[in-house]
């Protein structure tokens, strides 16, 4: 791996940067009600599983105080609350009532898996299970049982406004049972110590512990600890903020989960015929079987072992536009990459990232590609945070516009090896992480970073990254050309003074062949301040507050100007739960070359523009069965104007039915070039589900820049955690045939599938 003088003059350089910071354990110290650990009590004799907790077992146990988080924080609740936590020897259980003085007023939004819509009552536990104050587990239900889990990331601090700092795609071994009543309704949850990793020492479990209640009905939360909402609509959801607990003597077992699928169905396409005159039907029968294996190594150490790696089932990403000089970034749905996934996020800023999962198994264009089989190793030895992952794919091989069969990639293999580790306080990290893609016809692609986040005093942040990354076939220069370096201050809160100023560059060779870049060879600084309000308990609006933000860039080689933004905003949020945000951008960009809009048909040609642009964004209250969510942007476009308009209804008919919808419109008016581009993606939603165990949903999406229609179906039955049932339906179908010679098929590929997993417990 290179390493010149002028990389370790960098890394001198930033040292010293971080040197003068006040680094003191005191100024991470968790407020001052959270100092002593509340110890959690064993269940003195088993208990009844069946959502009633009461039993003597449960009372002896002491209920935990709950206070308002909002509308109005730090108030006594409007409903009472009393939930009790205890253990035995396999369980964490958590068991609440939740009083009604009006039990009518119960809500259910809905009976779908891992839905959490803000229209029906929920009850929720967050663990901080290593207790490194900035990852946990959520898990959370209704009043009708439903199970919705996910992993919380970055202490819950909300990267971009269109980000969310939770995997809710994750899943994991746990059950609840629920009951209502004439005074309200009730629960018990049960969450095996396997699924919970976690660290002893001498004898004791610390964990991070934060209990919520939703009533919608009075758009109220209610909390313990109690946890202002300084930070935002994420505050309730931080780990840094939870309660200390203790657990005693708890041994979990490790076992070991064997998950083996079969798949079978019919997959049909229709490609070129080797003259390229017509398209022929290729239909061809689908059976596949796999395994996967979940092996507890240590109570802190998980394993999983992957062979023919399937995804049949994940949903289809949505349709986007790309109308801006990033590259598009979709989300990782996959649940063998979610489990821990915190451990290898190296961000970069926005979406960048030196891991990006989905380059494993995925090509670039979203071809899938089979994974013949890995693994990968989680968790945590003393202040460590470590995660090892090796798989290796298939060749992928598809038909060229002459039709015939290439191979696009040749048979990789993936590897990342990321350490993390607590240094001074508990909200500061340093670690490094090494990424390796390597083919087999000899290609590679080595890549390595550097980092830290400091907590300086209060609620001011520093990170810093450093990665370089080198590559078959590209000559570096210098060490600029294959290095990607990020530094941000910010002070994370949203009430009073905010503020963020932070320095990024991308050298023209840098290339993680294992990671995602928005963009290279740029250097930017991005600066932005905003002040919060929280108005008084008679005011309409919950919170509020103005911000101006600034991004500067330019071309890495001769620091020309690349494009300045100067953006003033206000964003709000009611307490019936309007939320909204306006703005005004100014841009200046700077085009070295054509920017392509649609791929051979609209381009924005090189020149210096100037131009004023509107944006805003509108959410009606998703606590009522019919919301929408919208946005707009309006104004300046370059040489010409641009009006785009999303707007994401959903009406919740009742718990057992759904419907949803995407309407996307982007106009753009070129009139000194005499061009118009209207582009519109059409996408409509539906949901049945019959209970909690089997749920049916439909998605199709229509996208006039490529003229397709995509559809798919999923059926899914799952009876218990670890055993599903599903039936998969896509489909990908042309319009506007004769647009191309020789006339394109209807469709242009389908396929129905059924895959069956059934995890056994060793």
């Amino acid at each position: 791996m290179i390493f010149n003088k002028r990389g370790a003059q960098l890394i001198i350089v930033l040292i010293v940067i971080a040197a003068p910071f006040r680094l003191s354990g005191q100024a991470a110290s968790p407020p001052s009600d959270l100092k002593t650990a509340v110890v959690i009590g064993k269940l003195a004799a088993p208990v009844n599983f069946d959502g009633i907790p009461g039993e003597e077992a449960w009372e002896a146990l002491t209920p935990l105080p709950y206070i308002m988080h909002s509308p109005v924080f730090g108030k006594e609740p409007s409903e009472k609350t009393v939930t009790r936590i205890g253990y035995d020897d396999k369980y964490l259980y958590i068991s609440s009532l939740m009083f009604y003085q009006d039990p009518s007023m119960i809500q259910s939004a809905s009976l779908k898996r891992d839905y959490m819509g803000m229209g029906g009552d929920w009850f929720g536990v967050v663990l901080d299970t290593y207790n490194d104050k900035e990852n946990g587990l959520a898990f959370f239900t209704s009043p009708d049982g439903l199970r919705w889990d996910a992993t919380i990331l970055k202490d819950a601090v909300v990267p971009l406004s269109d980000q969310i700092p939770f995997n809710i795609s994750w899943n994991t071994f746990w059950d609840v049972k629920t009951v209502r009543d004439t005074s309200g309704w009730s629960l018990e949850m049960r969450i095996p110590f396997s699924s919970l990793r976690f660290q002893k020492i001498n004898g004791e479990v610390r964990m991070g512990l934060i209990l919520h209640r939703w009533i919608p009905s009075k758009n109220e939360t209610d909390l313990f600890p109690a946890i202002p909402p300084n930070w935002g609509e994420t505050s309730a959801m931080k780990p840094s903020q939870a309660q200390e607990v203790v657990i005693r003597d708890a041994e979990p077992d490790s076992p070991v989960y064997i998950a083996p699928y079969l798949l079978g169905g019919l997959q049909s396409s229709n490609v070129l015929n080797e003259e390229g005159t017509a398209y022929v039907k290729d239909n061809s029968p689908e059976f596949e079987a796999g395994l996967d294996v979940k092996y507890g190594i240590t109570s802190n150490l998980v394993m999983d072992l992957t062979v023919n790696t399937d995804f049949a089932q994940v949903e289809s990403d949505e349709q986007q536009v790309n109308l801006t000089r990033f590259s598009l970034y979709f989300p990782e749905k996959r649940t063998f990459f979610l489990e821990r996934s915190s451990v290898f996020d190296f961000s970069l800023g926005g979406t960048s990232n030196l891991f990006y999962s989905r380059r494993i198994g995925l090509s670039d264009d979203g071809d899938p590609v089979r994974i013949y089989g890995g693994a990968r190793i989680t968790g945590r030895v003393g202040k460590w945070d470590i995660g090892l992952l090796d798989m290796q794919t298939a060749p992928l091989n598809l038909s060229n516009e002459a039709g015939e069969i290439e191979e696009v990639l040749p048979s990789e293999n993936f590897g990342a090896l990321r350490f993390r580790r607590q240094v001074i306080n508990e909200n500061t990290y340093v670690g490094a992480m090494l990424t390796s893609r390597l083919g087999v016809n000899g290609n590679y692609n080595i890549a390595y970073g550097v980092d830290g986040i400091f907590r300086v005093f209060g609620n001011d942040y520093f990170d810093v990254k450093m990665s370089q990354s080198f590559e078959s076939g590209v000559k570096n220069n210098n060490s600029i050309d294959p290095t990607r370096i990020m530094m941000r201050w910010e002070r994370r809160s949203s009430k009073g003074l905010g503020y963020n100023l932070g320095y990024s560059q991308s050298g023209m060779n840098y290339n993680p062949g294992m990671g995602f870049q928005m963009m290279t060879d740029f250097a930017s600084v991005r600066a932005g301040i905003k002040y919060g309000w929280f108005p008084r308990e008679e005011a309409k609006l919950y919170t509020h507050y103005p911000e101006l933000r600034m991004l500067y860039m330019t071309y890495i080689d001769d620091r020309s100007l690349m494009s300045l933004n100067y953006t003033a905003a206000w964003n709000f949020q009611s307490k019936s739960q309007w939320q909204g945000m306006l703005s005004f951008v100014y841009n200046h960009e700077s085009l070295r070359d054509s920017l392509e809009l649609l791929e051979e048909e609209l381009y924005v040609l090189p020149g210096d523009y100037r131009f004023l642009a509107f944006e805003g964004m509108l959410t009606t209250p998703m606590t009522e069965k019919f919301f929408v969510m919208s946005t707009l942007k309006t104004g300046g476009f370059f040489d010409g104007g641009r009006i785009s308009v999303n707007l994401q209804p959903t009406w919740n008919l009742s718990k057992h039915f759904e419907l949803g919808g995407i309407y996307n419109i982007d106009y753009l008016n070129f009139s000194e070039r005499d061009q118009v581009l209207t582009n519109h993606i059409v996408g409509f939603k539906a949901a049945y589900m019959y209970n909690t165990k089997l749920s049916v949903n439909v998605y199709v999406q229509y996208n006039t820049a490529v003229k397709s229609v995509l559809s798919n179906l999923r059926l899914r039955y799952n009876p218990k955690e670890g055993n599903d049932f599903y039936l998969v339906f896509n489909e990908g179908r042309n319009t506007y045939l004769d647009r191309e010679t020789p006339e394109l098929p209807v469709y242009e590929s389908r396929s129905l599938l059924l895959k069956y997993v059934y995890t056994f417990n060793l």
